[in-house]
């Protein structure tokens, strides 16, 4: 008999430990399971504001796509205006300033556009650029200065034909307008097409944020499923040996004898008697409980 105590009491010991231990782990495990629920839902949240945000700039490029549609019909007009315009200058001149026929024999060859006070003054104004930079010298600096009073020369005749002409001079304020509103047209255009751009990869780069903290909040889910099994499996596994400690701390009292009363009260042991019923039953323990019953012997 006291062979077989002696080894009820070591068994006892071993059990408390492996209890201790589960114990242990189960609320380690635990712990994990908060730090992984509360970066899980972090994430999520975080994904949340990312998805609002990839719609905002969505809509943001659907808008300025919408007026990249508009601003190119709005152009269109613009150069078919200019090109009525030129019509109407070009008619406005009249047949001297039409460029005159290809001579036989030179079928083929590009002929060289009319001399208007625009390409007079375009040409002059690159020579000036290019002689200021001092890219004609020596003898070339001579005729490129005689050609450029050639120009100024030309655009002041031109001027002065055309001052008395109201037509022409009604064809190229018109023409001057159309330009304009064409040049506007079509910066409006760029810009708004720029922004559509900007939106879409602000949008690409936001989808890609979107996938990645996705993917790290679904780690975390991952870890805090583990977490949880293996939290139940050491509360499972504490359960069970507490079970085990409670049938040999029976069997010691058992054999200890009644009058012994096993160094407890009977209130005490009337008290184990119920937490292990209620065990036993299925039902849930608080913490405080079950370190009880771990604790009493």
């Amino acid at each position: 008999m006291s062979e077989l105590k002696t080894q009820l009491e070591e068994r006892r010991k071993l059990v408390d430990g492996k209890a201790t231990t589960y114990r242990t782990t189960r609320d380690e495990w635990n712990d994990k399971s908060k730090t992984f629920t509360g970066t899980r839902n972090e994430l999520n949240a975080e994904v949340r504001e990312l998805i609002v945000q990839v719609r905002e700039q969505r809509e943001i490029r659907e808008q300025m796509n919408e007026i990249v549609r508009d601003k190119k019909s709005t152009r269109q007009e613009a150069n078919t205006s200019v090109r009525a315009a030129k019509e109407m200058l070009e008619a406005a001149k009249g047949p001297q300033a039409a460029p005159a026929p290809p001579e036989p024999g030179r079928r083929g060859r590009r002929e060289k556009p009319p001399e208007t006070i625009h390409t007079l003054r375009r040409e002059l104004s690159r020579l000036e650029s290019e002689f200021e930079r001092g890219r004609h010298t020596g003898n070339n600096e001579t005729k490129v200065m005689k050609r450029m009073k050639e120009i100024s020369a030309k655009v002041k005749k031109m001027k002065t034909s055309e001052e008395g002409n109201t037509e022409l001079k009604e064809a190229r304020e018109l023409l001057r307008i159309s330009m304009e509103a064409q040049e506007s047209a079509h910066e409006e255009v760029t810009a708004a097409a720029q922004a559509a751009q900007e939106a879409h990869d602000l949008m690409l780069q936001w989808n890609k944020e979107v996938d990645r903290q996705r993917d790290k909040a679904e780690s975390s889910h991952r870890e805090l499923r583990k977490s949880k099994k293996e939290a139940d499996k050491a509360h499972h596994l504490y359960i069970v040996s507490l079970r085990c400690l409670h049938s040999i701390q029976d069997m010691l009292r058992a054999m200890r004898g009644a009058s012994a009363g096993a160094g407890q009260r009977p209130s005490a042991r009337v008290e184990v008697q119920d937490l292990m019923s209620k065990l036993m039953s299925g039902e849930t323990l608080s913490t405080d409980e079950l370190m009880q019953l771990q604790r009493f012997d």
